[in-house]
């Protein structure tokens, strides 16, 4: 299949990056908030508190963008007799993995595609975070050098592989059937943000449209930021990272035509300066990505060919959002929350854990 698949070549790889690279400072023109333009992290808790399960009221917005990631990712699938029904592996284990991810996303905030962008439109604290996504991936890796195994998949039904795409389906028909009201924070069903970074969108078609295409894409060339990173550890691949830095240095590009890139750590778009909390953040999500097999945007094209597993772990996404922002666990550009310190260490041990537990040394 991969010979006959171009996107799957270190060129259509490289291509896939640069569209994206175009793409996501594309929308940020047309309305997402500040190197912002994609943020699976971001969007996904947008759509937690879009349908109440956090109530920080400037987050909260169904976006349209993850939508089309799964429907995409899961048109290409069975385009091209990809679409597989499975799951199985350690079904809770991955849920609580995408939890502990999006908590240490949203100490950071941001997941490795808004680190990437955050990057690209010069914020200098999106250093910190790579650095410390890079250690946390690494830490994956070691575990990986021991066995470390979530056990076999096994083939599924194909309702279970289609669960995440129709709830998805089913998301879209309520934005369309509850769309927002002008000057009210709900529709009566879903709720929206009239101020911060839930009411800064591009319009529903264009998003819409822009995460279909990206889902199509990317389920077509494997683009994933942590196996980019865990290849170039592990294999001294570069392969899959050719089309990571090729998103950055487009996104740079498109930044500076669009008047969008300013260099600096202070006043940078919903991003606080505590380097610290940065890194270790984004360490907290990039073992879990790594312990996960995927990162953020990759388990929704995994989710789209009807991995089952991969659609747990972006539920427990979700979920995580919510959590983080009841307890007072993400950041905010004031810096860390309230208990995020905690949170850190908690999810740090709770990885670690199913790391070291899941190891099978010959």
């Amino acid at each position: 299949m991969n010979g006959k698949n171009v996107f799957a070549t270190l060129g259509g790889v490289v291509c896939v990056g640069a569209i994206i690279g175009v793409l996501a400072p594309l929308l940020q023109k047309l309305g997402n908030p500040g190197n912002m333009g994609i943020c699976v992290a971001c969007f996904e808790r947008d759509i937690a508190g879009a349908v109440g399960l956090h109530r920080a009221a400037v987050v909260q917005y169904l976006r349209p963008e993850i939508l089309g990631f799964v429907l995409g990712s899961l048109a290409a699938a069975l385009a091209f007799r990809e679409f597989k029904p499975r799951g199985g592996s350690a079904p809770l284990l991955r849920f609580v993995l995408g939890m502990m991810a999006m908590i240490g996303s949203l100490v950071f905030l941001g997941c490795p595609w808004r680190a990437l962008l955050r990057l690209a439109g010069g914020d200098g604290n999106a250093l910190f975070g790579l650095a410390g996504l890079a250690f946390g991936v690494w830490i994956g890796t070691l575990f990986f050098k021991q066995g470390y195994n979530l056990g076999r998949t096994a083939a599924q039904k194909s309702s279970a592989g289609l669960m995440l795409p129709l709830i998805m389906v089913g998301l879209l028909v309520l934005r369309l059937v509850f769309p927002p009201v002008e000057g009210e924070a709900s529709s009566g069903v879903l709720f929206y943000s009239l101020k911060g970074p839930g009411a800064a969108h591009a319009a529903l078609a264009i998003s819409l449209v822009i995460g279909l295409g990206i889902g199509f894409l990317a389920q077509r060339s494997r683009f994933c930021t942590m196996g980019a990173l865990r290849d170039l550890i592990l294999f001294r691949q570069i392969h899959l990272f050719s089309g990571v830095v090729a998103l950055v240095a487009v996104a740079f590009v498109f930044n500076l035509i669009f008047g969008q890139f300013n260099a600096g750590f202070e006043g940078q778009p919903v991003a606080h300066t505590q380097w610290f909390w940065n890194f270790a953040g984004m360490t907290v999500a990039g073992l879990a990505f790594a312990l996960a097999g995927g990162c953020p945007g990759r388990q929704l094209f995994l989710a789209g060919e009807g991995d089952s597993d991969a659609a747990l772990f972006a539920l427990g996404m979700i979920v995580g959002a919510g959590v983080s922002h009841n307890f007072g666990l993400a950041s905010s550009p004031g810096g860390i929350g309230a208990h995020g310190v905690a949170a850190v260490v908690v999810c740090l041990l709770v990885s670690l854990w199913i790391g070291i537990s899941n190891c099978q040394r010959a």
